[in-house]
């Protein structure tokens, strides 16, 4: 596990789900057509299996991220859900500019011919925007590159435990 410094995780229903100090996206199982709230809550167990539970994650308003099962996991992992007011995107920047990057340079550029075809395009440039591209707000690094040299060791963060 690889955990991250603030633990602050910012989510969006874009193809993709980015973290709030590399910004680089984890690769979500491919959800179909619809994201739900149990798929949001599968990304994030994936994502915390690496990166180590969240003290908040900050999200919109959106059926996806309003679900009970978002807000079970929350409070049974003491996870702040940090909702944006609706109609003030710019309390999001981080995920509409990552929103905007991903609409301009992935989906504007390809026909996608089915959800499977689309799901690889989207694949590969995440990797290209994870090991390829270094980022001016990670000191010229790769998101991948930030992470390795800027984390901690796994047991350097201790983990919650539940209890029924």
């Amino acid at each position: 596990m690889v955990p991250f410094p603030s633990h602050v995780y910012r989510i969006s229903n874009s193809p993709v789900t980015n973290d709030s100090v590399t910004t680089f996206p984890p690769n979500p199982d491919p959800c179909g057509e619809r994201l739900t709230g149990d798929h949001v809550v599968q990304v994030l167990e994936q994502v915390s299996q690496i990166h180590g539970i969240p003290k908040t994650i900050q999200v919109d308003n959106g059926p996806e991220f309003i679900s009970k099962s978002l807000d079970r996991w929350a409070y049974w992992h003491k996870v702040k859900l940090d909702f944006s007011r609706p109609g003030k995107p710019t309390e999001n920047a981080v995920i509409e500019s990552f929103n905007g990057r991903i609409r301009q340079e992935c989906l504007n550029q390809h026909w996608f011919l089915s959800l499977e075809d689309a799901q690889k395009k989207l694949n590969n440039w995440r990797m290209d925007y994870n090991h390829n591209r270094p980022d001016s707000s990670l000191g010229q690094l790769t998101p991948v590159g930030f992470a390795a040299r800027h984390c901690p060791p796994a047991s350097a963060t201790p983990q919650p435990t539940g209890s029924a």
